[in-house]
């Protein structure tokens, strides 16, 4: 019985071929980096204070406010009050002057360092504030229900499809969406653009593994879109900083989204996926044609006939895929639910301290490279780790020592906020190493039949998490100890779990839902391959999978 990766070994590890997926492939990770985190500045709160009609001067602290408006404390620094004025304007006595409105003429917003955001376009402050954080909210939940269709979609119509038609989604509906002239369309179209920016991110992960060999593959999932999405993540300063009105600014990112056009005449479908489907002359020819570009030879005879009979065999119907079959039988049901669990606590432990990084002292541009900096060192740490350590080992260590970096800052005092700062840096980096690293694991986890399914499906678990992230960090506002305990505790938690997942390190990808392995705990005598692939057929239903077959080669 000959495997995929035995029967494609005559085209090499790292030839042309490879290299040019594998730059390709990570080149287009960069603008997700950037789509979702530029809400850091498109919806900054710029300081504020209410509009008095009476005063001829526009601008924030202008003559007059300080005598017409009351004060506030905020952070220990005695500021205008940003939602309340005086009821009787211009008046002396006492008990006039203690009585406040709200602002019932607008807001006079700061220009100092932004000239628009998405909250001075549409006043989203004191009462409507609540719809800053909505708004991401809302590209979360784009982005959940983006995981959820492009594993089915990616499944049923092929790796290539999806990953360009979400790049064009992406890319048009962000141009669209900086002609938003209210709040809602932003975001109707936000949601959209969280669609494509995930489809389009498991697309060209699932793309990448399937078309690189086993050494390739790990360096591409740990480090090659790792780092891209860090790069995007790290040019959205350098963006913002040169750009300081949000419509500009949103045009500026959507740009460079156009540039992959030509990608299609480059990037292949994934030969794996073509043989799932039965489809083995437009495999065969894909892999020709990579030996081609790498100066060899192939095989008269690539897969061989009597093996693909049953692909070919019109009147055999085709096995079509849906989730359920990630719970339909007791391997792949352990390990998809012991994957959702992961992915929920790591996404909303990553995203809880991301989007805390708005809230430290400082230069939000500094701070926002400064945060990039630590997923740097997260994914680069993390393919080191993958290089010499199990697959099991790596993930539980990684989350169990975020978390206990996160509960030590309890004990840190206030007047050290450095080394609180330290320990939060410390503990994103390695939540950031685990999350890219997940990727690469579940790839691993499930078959080529399901694997982008599956993959979407986890995804889309983790989206639950960072919808809830943003209310973990707002804990903060009333103990800002909290968050860091919830999150430190289910980290923990998550790691240990983590260790019951089974290895997959020097393994072949599984194709078939038989072939996925038992978590750790119940590993048992193992079955033998014919025996066991017969008996969690019967559970499936069916006689033989469709791509059962290549097993035999």
């Amino acid at each position: 019985m000959r495997d995929y990766e035995e029967v494609t070994s005559f085209l090499g590890q790292w030839g042309p071929f490879q290299r040019l997926m594998y730059i390709l492939l990570s080149l287009s990770s960069i603008p997700n980096g950037y789509v979702g985190m530029a809400m850091v500045f498109l919806a900054d709160i710029p300081p504020h204070h209410c509009r008095l009609p009476f005063l001829n001067s526009s601008s924030y602290g202008g003559p007059g406010y300080n005598l017409s408006l009351p004060t506030q404390e905020v952070k220990g620094e005695v500021i205008l009050s940003r939602c309340r004025r005086y009821t009787e304007q211009g008046a002396l006595d006492a008990e006039s002057i203690q009585s406040t409105e709200r602002c019932l003429d607008g807001w006079v917003f700061s220009k100092e360092r932004y000239v628009s955001t998405i909250v001075t376009e549409w006043n989203l402050v004191c009462d409507d504030a609540w719809k800053t954080p909505f708004t991401v909210t809302v590209f979360f939940l784009g982005v959940l229900t983006g995981s959820f269709l492009s594993g089915i979609i990616s499944d049923r119509y092929g790796r290539k499809f999806i990953f360009f038609a979400t790049m064009a989604v992406q890319c048009i509906f962000s141009v669209i969406q900086a002609a938003s002239n209210s709040w809602e369309m932003f975001c109707v179209f936000y949601f959209i653009v969280g669609m494509g920016q995930i489809a389009n991110y498991c697309s060209a992960f699932i793309l990448g593994c399937e078309l690189l060999s086993k050494s390739p593959r790990i360096s591409f999932a740990t480090l090659g879109v790792s780092l891209a999405y860090a790069f995007g993540y790290s040019i959205l300063p350098l963006f913002a900083y040169f750009i300081r009105d949000w419509r500009m600014l949103l045009l500026a990112l959507s740009a460079p989204g156009f540039l992959y056009i030509p990608m299609w005449w480059f990037v292949p479908e994934s030969p794996r996926w073509l043989l799932s489907q039965g489809r083995v002359e437009e495999a065969e020819a894909i892999i020709r044609a990579a030996a081609k570009k790498n100066g060899i030879t192939p095989p008269d005879v690539i897969f061989k006939r009597d093996d693909t009979a049953e692909l070919m065999n019109s009147t055999v119907e085709q096995k079509v895929y849906t989730w359920i079959d990630l719970l339909s039988t007791a391997n792949i049901r352990n390990t998809t639910i012991l994957n959702i669990i992961m992915w929920m606590t790591v996404s909303l432990t990553y995203y809880g301290l991301s989007l805390n990084t708005p809230n430290m002292d400082g230069d939000p541009y500094l701070n926002c490279l400064i945060a990039a900096a630590s997923e740097v060192v997260g994914y680069s740490s993390m393919w080191f780790a993958v290089r010499y350590t199990t697959r099991r080992f790596t993930l539980g260590f990684s989350l169990i020592i975020c978390g206990l970096l996160l509960l030590i800052i309890k004990y840190v005092p206030e007047e050290l906020n450095a080394l609180t700062i330290t320990l939060v840096m410390a503990g994103k980096s390695c939540i950031t190493g685990a999350f890219g690293f997940l990727y690469l694991y579940c790839t691993e986890l499930f078959p080529t039949v399901v694997r982008n399914m599956g993959l979407g499906v986890t995804s889309m678990a983790s989206r639950i998490g960072s919808t809830v992230s943003p209310y973990v960090a707002y804990i903060g506002t009333y103990n800002k100890v909290l968050p860091y305990i919830l999150m430190g505790c289910i980290t923990i938690i998550s790691g240990i779990l983590g260790l019951l997942l089974p290895e997959t390190k020097d393994e072949e990808l599984p194709e078939l839902i038989s072939e996925v392995k038992p978590l750790h705990w119940f590993c048992q005598k193992q079955i033998p391959v014919k025996r066991k692939i017969e008996q969690e057929n019967k559970q499936l239903g069916i006689g033989l999978e469709k791509s059962h077959s290549l097993q035999d080669m």
